[in-house]
């Protein structure tokens, strides 16, 4: 039985050959695109204090005594320089993306912004300080901006020790958890949109 070909088929080899790296070039585009809104979605949830719309729990009267005495109002947790909001970053590497702080991020006094993250994210254990008088001054003069001096059992004097603990302030899970739901159907609606399917707008 003889077969008879119609149409310009070398064009449509062609066509079926791009097609392929067409794909993988729109899937790499939608895979930055999710990527960076992700990023944008852990930014302002950090600067609008509810990664995730979930509240960041605020800053201790202690903690916004000591940024007064340092000479910083600012009431936003996790917002004092910056510095750990600006490190968020976006890496892409083949078929995966990196949203996060870099283990190479530091801050404005050299810390490890990777370090601060997980603390925040995660919280810490009991640290137990031993307090030289000094230490116990100013911790008296902290508990008096904060109007707490009556639960103080000293005016500043003597030594002893203070027991601190970092609670939990999780502003990447949050965000994490809200940017998940939909993402398979975002994803596909992006790669439409690159192969001009339609998508998003």
């Amino acid at each position: 039985m003889a077969v008879s070909r119609t149409g310009d088929w070398a064009r449509a080899r062609q066509l079926l050959a791009a097609g392929s790296s067409r794909l993988e070039g729109a899937m790499q585009t939608a895979l930055r695109q999710e990527a960076h809104a992700l990023r944008k979605e852990v930014v302002q949830g950090l600067t609008q204090q509810a990664p995730g719309g979930e509240p960041i729990r605020p800053p201790s009267p202690l903690t916004l005594a000591a940024r007064q005495l340092a000479g910083f109002n600012g009431t936003k947790a996790l917002l004092v320089s910056a510095a750990l909001r600006n490190s968020i970053s976006v890496v892409v590497e083949g078929d995966e993306a990196f949203i996060g702080v870099s283990r190479t991020a530091k801050g404005p006094d050299g810390d490890s912004l990777v370090d601060v993250a997980q603390l925040q994210e995660y919280g810490g254990p009991p640290v137990v300080i031993p307090m030289t008088p000094k230490m116990r001054r100013f911790l008296f003069a902290l508990l008096l901006q904060a109007g707490l001096a009556g639960q103080s059992r000293s005016s500043g004097q003597g030594r002893g020790v203070v027991v601190t603990q970092t609670p939990a302030r999780p502003f990447l899970r949050p965000a994490f958890a809200r940017f998940r739901q939909g993402a398979s159907r975002r994803f596909l609606a992006r790669v439409a949109k690159e192969l001009g399917l339609g998508g998003p707008g």
